[in-house]
């Protein structure tokens, strides 16, 4: 490249660089002012609109209510994925929508929901909204390129059948669909539907498809609905939390820039400038695709910063590598992403096989979480490979040729990890064993085995008028020892309603004893009138239905991961061994959970999904060392091959502990500046980032050397 083009480059890199940065502080700057955020924020960190329904019929079933909970979670989502529906008293829904300051635009949209009826021509009714599955508007285009605006209908299994019968029977007639007792879409059978699903057309507008859908959408509950009450609640954690994340990442991010240079030199100024315009991408993409940032996403944002800086590591430690060898520092620049692009491919592949899968099964806070880990692992792979690779062949371009500018990978002598692999499986078995037992005590004392929130659990939401107004800071100092006081639980959220000096006290599940100390108990220290206090019970806002769905998309995820490992790499044994170093990381954060007794909820979610993330690429990086030492060593024995396993791990130690130890102190970071919610959040997910480190070199390759040896043994 002639020097010419470098400066070019460069000049173009600062040029977008720049622009981005302002982009960037526009939106960062009114996060969580006024009512015009820029990112979306969530009930945790902004607050929204709390939208509380009575059942219309007397006596609903627990399975109607639990049932109409999950098709409201999987409504909202429309608005936000961090959405929050729970159960309240025996026959109130309270659906709790982030970002969102105008209660009665979402009841204008929501609708009431009531009974849906799909009818014959003769006025029969066949199917019911509980038949369909799914609705949404679309737009396509007809034979002659003509934008027709249309709704598809997705039946369930049942609803299909029943659907195939009627459409079967009445082909060129009208079969309405009736909501409310009113008509609201008279569609003509074209022809027999028995695939389950279907398109209603003729609507004229986006808007009237879009209508239509919600309708149908809205008609497809269990139970009718009317609404109670609706008001704005405030963020459950504060802008506290907002300012310390945000202190807490530009710390980081400028920690991580200072290292990166000392270590990597000229290279290193390349990464440190492709990290900040990755990191000003990622505030612009979620501005732009509207996503909801909460607790859970920040996770997904620290954990693609790590593997954002992990793929520049990998590259330079391969370009050092070139250059040891004496290879000219062009050649070495060139040939060391071509060596690096298959452990960079396959360890995001893999982890964004994850994202994809919780995006799409996954519920709430999980869907959020995979949005966020989706674009930052995409927008991580583009920076890497192409904005990094412009700037170093620029800098190169504009004088920097020498290789005393990149420095050269120091022959390390090779470490015997697999032949002390009997004492790092005593102590990984020994460390979950102490999980399992620490879980096993609390359940025998009465506490449970793991310290479930009020998520999981749901409790009783106690609502006072403070007569003044409290900050979120004085909740925690002034009245949180006095509810502690009565329910003898730490497990305690508060929630400020917008316009009143009331406020939201949630706790674990109160008796009437209970509830009278309590009461009695605000009233004598902060002035309240007792008679003006109401609780209320409410279910749990991450549902089993929820949870079902996460971990489902854990299984398929898992098995997906396997499946593209075992194809990668052409032996299972890699895919098995990467596998059990995984769930070995998520028992060593159950220990964390149960010894320690952090409460378990939404954010326990996310810190399990972050460490999959995290466990999982770090232990494609030494496997893909593992394959290539393979293809250039002839193995005779169980020796030699112990050999290439150690030779590989020690290869890439620099690069697992580099990459660990940056992501470690954005964590670090949050859990020093951060309010104590955070803190119960990055807590365990620096013990993940530990044992995904620990399990990456001293357990994953070990278990792939066993698997190698038991079944070569075996054949023999």
């Amino acid at each position: 490249m002639k020097r010419s083009k470098g400066v070019a480059i460069l000049i173009a890199v600062a040029l977008v660089l720049a622009g981005l940065s302002y982009y960037a502080s526009v939106i960062l700057s009114s996060a969580g002012v006024g009512e015009d955020k820029n990112i979306k924020l969530g009930l945790d960190l902004a607050g929204g609109v709390s939208i509380t329904y009575q059942v219309v019929s007397d006596n609903p079933t627990n399975e109607q209510m639990k049932d109409t909970i999950y098709k409201l979670q999987k409504r909202v989502e429309g608005y936000s994925t961090e959405a929050a529906v729970y159960q309240e008293g025996d026959n109130r829904i309270t659906v709790e929508i982030p970002g969102v300051k105008d209660a009665n635009e979402i009841l204008a949209d929501l609708g009431k929901p009531g009974s849906l009826e799909f009818q014959d021509p003769d006025g029969n009714v066949y199917m019911t909204g509980e038949d369909v599955a799914n609705a949404q508007a679309t737009a396509i285009e007809d034979s002659m390129h003509n934008r027709q605006f249309v709704v598809e209908l997705t039946m369930t299994e049942a609803g299909a059948q029943k659907f195939a019968e009627v459409t079967s029977a009445n082909v060129g007639k009208r079969c309405p669909i009736v909501y409310d007792d009113e008509i609201i879409s008279n569609p003509e059978v074209l022809s027999a539907i028995t695939g389950g699903t279907a398109q209603i057309e003729g609507m004229s507008t986006f808007e009237e498809a879009e209508n239509l859908a919600s309708a149908i959408r809205i008609g497809s509950l269990s139970l009718e609905l009317e609404e109670l009450q609706s008001n704005v609640v405030g963020a459950q954690l504060g802008t506290e939390a907002i300012s310390s994340a945000l202190k807490a990442a530009a710390i980081g991010l400028a920690l991580i820039a200072v290292f990166m240079i000392a270590y990597y030199w000229i290279a290193g100024v390349a990464a440190a400038i492709a990290l900040a315009i990755y990191t000003t991408l990622v505030v612009a993409v979620l501005y732009l695709f509207e996503v909801t940032l909460t607790l859970p996403g920040i996770a997904g944002i620290i954990l693609s910063i790590g593997m954002a800086v992990d793929a520049n590591v990998i590259i330079f430690a391969r370009i050092r590598e070139e250059i040891a060898e004496d290879k000219p520092v062009a050649v070495a620049i060139k040939t060391g992403f071509q060596k690096a692009l298959s452990a960079i491919i396959d360890g995001n592949i893999t982890t964004l096989i994850a994202a994809t899968v919780l995006g799409i099964k996954g519920s709430g806070t999980v869907k959020g979480f995979a949005y966020t880990l989706a674009i930052g692992i995409i927008l991580s792979m583009f920076t890497a490979l192409v904005v990094t690779r412009l700037i170093l062949n620029g800098l190169y371009a504009i004088g920097f040729k020498d290789a005393k500018f990149y420095g050269a990978q120091k022959v390390r002598k090779t470490i015997h990890f697999i032949g002390k692999k009997h004492v790092f499986f005593i102590v990984s078995i020994v460390i979950i064993a102490a999980g399992f037992v620490g879980m096993g005590v609390n359940k025998a004392n009465g506490n449970g085995a793991m310290n479930y929130s009020l998520e999981f659990m749901g409790g009783t939401a106690t609502t006072a008028d403070f007569g003044k107004d409290y900050t979120l800071a004085d909740l925690d100092s002034k009245v949180e020892p006095v509810v502690a006081e009565i329910t003898k639980d730490a497990n305690i959220q508060f929630q400020k309603v917008e316009g009143s000096t009331s406020i939201v006290i949630k706790t674990r599940s109160l008796d009437l004893d209970e509830r009278d100390a309590l009461n009695k108990a605000l009233a004598d220290n902060f002035e309240i009138d007792e008679k003006t206090i109401t609780a209320q019970n409410i279910s749990a806002t991450i549902s089993g239905e929820m949870t079902s769905d996460a971990i489902w998309a854990v299984i398929i995820s898992t098995i997906l991961m396997l499946i593209y490992i075992w194809f990668r790499f052409s032996d299972i044994r890699f895919a098995t061994a990467a596998i059990i170093a995984l769930v070995h990381d998520v028992l060593v954060i159950l220990t964390c959970y149960s010894l320690v007794r952090l409460s378990v909820g939404s954010t326990f979610i996310a810190v399990m999904l972050t460490i999959i993330g995290y466990s999982i690429n770090d232990t494609i990086v030494i496997f893909d060392r593992i394959r290539e030492n393979m293809k250039t060593a002839k193995i005779k024995d169980e020796e030699r091959l112990q050999e290439i396993a150690d030779k590989s791990v020690s290869q890439t130690i620099s690069r697992s502990l580099n990459t660990s130890l940056t992501t470690f102190v954005m964590v670090l970071l949050l859990y020093i500046l951060g309010v104590a919610s955070i803190k119960e959040f990055a807590l365990p997910l620096m013990v993940g980032v530990v044992s995904g480190t620990y399990s990456s070199i001293c357990i994953a390759a070990a278990i792939w050397y066993v698997f190698k040896v038991k079944i070569k043994k075996k054949e023999a």
